[in-house]
């Protein structure tokens, strides 16, 4: 296959279970591992958490494209195109790199006996081949569920990072935060950094860097962050004391953020050193498209991907913080495997105009589904849903007025739908 397209095609069909399909778990991931004969010589950092991996791993990789490295970085889901899951010195992956390393997976994958890799399996093994082809000088993973069984714990990293822990993926995770501290927590390794941003992060994630023997660094005790108005301070208990520019991702949250980052950078200073100004410019230089993605006009749109209740709390703290002069509209698609309710909870109060929609995927919520438990708690009267939400959207934008905002939120594919019909009107 010389097409990408003809291979996600294949990796979609190649599980049981399908391209949507999760099967935790590390043997299948590890046999085609070790016939692709993958090693470990660059340093490695591992993110996991329920909200601000993508942010933290961002903000990663713009403090280390701004020292000079090449920095090889692996995330998910993507927005628009698989390509945006594998980058290289800050660009998305071309089309033939991929293809070549997907052609190596599979025929791995062959070798050890035909291994039935789910889509992330697949994804995560051709990423580590592309950066390896790529000769890149560091490496960023981003867990893409939990972490201790997730195929990016396969490799084993030089410093782990947990950024916030709160309820999500409970079905595959645990029904608590301590089960999912737990899950989270077996990112770490022996004698290696584990930089944990929850301000409370439960008893399973301290005991299990006590029994695995990690250097835990958290937040408050050996790192932390003071906010000065328009700048803020980085502190460590190893003596660091910098005054930086905010970062360019907004919401307060994301000071918690660029604090684990740091402290991961520190951690690893002696092979990956930085300078301040280095810093200063992956600060002011970061960018992470869907997360509180403002684009102004006379009618503003606002992108954000907050698809569990905590996510939705942050994100209408930042709303209530930038309100904007008129009526928000939310264009409103969610899974139905998510805290829906608590999610509609959060956000309440900062919108004015609901339009309910029905993402695609069997996962989704039909847009009847949304509405429903939007009159359930009385935030809207009886609303009519959208068969998508680009149709959701062209609506919003009917309906709206100069000086109000429309909101697209509730999921990665919320988003992306809106993005393609941003796109189409450029």
């Amino acid at each position: 296959m010389t097409r990408l397209s003809a291979w996600l095609a294949h990796l979609e069909a190649l599980h049981p279970l399908g391209a949507a399909g999760i099967e935790l778990g590390l043997e299948r991931v590890r046999q085609v591992q070790a016939q692709l004969g993958q090693r470990q010589s660059v340093p490695l950092i591992t993110v996991a958490g329920t909200n601000g991996k993508g942010s933290t791993c961002a903000l990663l990789d713009a403090i280390l494209g701004q020292a000079g490295y090449r920095v090889g970085l692996y995330s998910s889901p993507h927005l628009l195109r698989f390509n945006e899951r594998v980058r290289v010195a800050g660009r998305s992956i071309g089309d033939a790199a991929l293809c070549a390393a997907f052609a190596r997976v599979e025929a791995a994958r062959q070798a050890a006996g035909g291994t039935a890799l789910t889509y992330f399996e697949f994804g995560t093994l051709a990423a580590w081949e592309c950066f390896t082809a790529a000769g890149v000088d560091v490496i960023i993973l981003e867990v893409g569920l939990g972490g201790r069984l997730d195929a990016v714990n396969c490799y084993d990293a030089d410093c782990a990072v947990i950024t916030s822990i709160d309820l999500d993926h409970c079905d595959y995770l645990g029904q608590t935060r301590e089960s999912i501290g737990y899950e989270k927590a077996g990112i770490l390794r022996a004698g290696r950094p584990l930089v944990c941003a929850d301000p409370a992060p439960p008893a399973s994630v301290l005991d299990s860097a006590a029994a695995g023997g990690a250097q835990l660094k958290t937040l408050g005790r050996a790192f932390g962050f003071t906010p000065q108005g328009s700048r803020w301070q980085y502190w460590s208990a190893a003596g660091a004391r910098l005054e930086l520019p905010l970062p360019a991702l907004p919401g307060a949250h994301q000071l918690g953020n660029a604090a684990a980052a740091l402290c991961a950078l520190e951690s690893l200073g002696e092979r990956l050193p930085l300078t301040l100004l280095d810093i200063e410019n992956g600060l002011t230089r970061v960018s992470l498209p869907g997360r509180f993605d403002l684009r102004p006009g006379p009618v503003e749109v606002l992108l954000d991907v907050a698809h569990n209740p905590q996510a939705a709390r942050a994100l209408a703290a930042s709303l209530r913080q930038q309100p904007c002069r008129g009526a928000t509209w939310a264009v409103f698609g969610m899974l139905r495997d998510k805290d829906i309710k608590a999610v509609v909870a959060a956000m309440g109060d900062v919108v004015n105009h609901w339009l309910p929609c029905t993402l695609p995927g069997p996962r989704a919520a039909s847009a009847d589904e949304l509405a429903a438990i939007l009159v359930e708690q009385g935030l809207a009267a009886p609303v009519q849903g959208y068969a998508s939400a680009a149709r959701a959207f062209r609506a919003a934008r009917k309906a709206a007025n100069e000086g109000d905002r429309i909101l697209a939120f509730g999921s990665f594919l919320t988003v992306a739908a809106v993005l393609r019909q941003l796109a189409r009107k450029a």
